[in-house]
């Protein structure tokens, strides 16, 4: 390890990760400290955690991803921060990227990940996830996550900000029921940005949201040529999409619901 560099904090945020964060918390053996923010796993993976001499882990009740994040942030002693799902896995070329970026007096204050998606063990290169990148790797005290995003959280960044070539895998698909769960959370999630920005549900955005959203990235983004796993994919991905306007419903009829039951005779 490079002493003359800054020192690196490893974050992640964790809810039933056994499977995947023992890869994860392996590719970033050279972090300085690494942090993990558990939200009460019941698969054992606190447990794995808590017995690893490097990682310190916290238990802290999980409301939505931007707070998550924004308590695990807190938790970082160095200002350069390394920020992981618990399903992604730092390559050793990667690695040997990050640590020559930090070490070099960098003009950013972040820097975008491309990342590479996994379909159980097969690359998925298509879907639509062909050109996604995320911030992963920024200054501690020039960003901070945007509170208007409950999911898909949005880093705001004081400064510029740069690109890593080499990609982050990204272990996406476990399987079929979990990844639905997964989009099922999201749109719910989505739902309550839409609420609280007083979004109104309408059935056309219902019906053409979807639809648009599988056929965008079916045939436009080309999951077509991901065969099966595009189908996958890409109907998962429209189903998070519905999930977000029933959602959006059941919160406007609960709302009015509760308006009514208050209202004085």
């Amino acid at each position: 390890m490079n002493s003359s560099r800054e020192k690196i904090s490893a974050l992640i945020i964790t809810y039933n990760e056994i499977g995947y964060i023992e890869k994860c918390i392996q590719s970033i053996n050279f972090a300085d400290e690494i942090i993990v923010v558990d939200s009460f796993s019941t698969d054992g993976t606190y447990e794995y955690l808590a017995n690893l001499d490097k990682v310190k882990v916290i238990q802290h009740p999980f409301d939505n991803f931007t707070l998550q994040k924004s308590f695990a942030l807190k938790q970082a002693s160095n200002d350069w921060v390394l920020f992981l799902d618990a399903d992604e896995v730092v390559s050793e070329n990667l690695k040997s990227e990050i640590i020559e970026t930090i070490s070099s007096n960098p003009e950013h204050s972040a820097y975008w990940f491309y990342r590479k998606f996994m379909f159980q063990n097969k690359s998925l290169l298509f879907s639509g996830w062909q050109t996604d990148k995320n911030y992963r790797l920024f200054r501690k005290s020039r960003a901070k996550f945007s509170e208007e995003k409950l999911v898909h959280e949005t880093l705001i960044v004081n400064g510029s900000s740069g690109i890593l070539n080499e990609k982050l895998v990204h272990y996406c698909y476990k399987n079929f029921n979990e990844y639905k769960e997964k989009m099922i959370s999201y749109g719910r999630l989505k739902a309550k940005e839409s609420f609280f920005k007083e979004n109104k549900f309408n059935y056309v955005s219902l019906v053409v949201k979807p639809a648009w959203k599988f056929l965008h990235r079916y045939f436009l983004r080309l999951g077509i040529l991901d065969g099966q796993k595009g189908i996958i994919i890409c109907y998962l991905d429209a189903l998070g999409v519905l999930e977000r306007y029933r959602e959006l419903k059941r919160l406007e009829n609960r709302n009015d619901l509760a308006y009514y039951l208050v209202m004085p005779e």
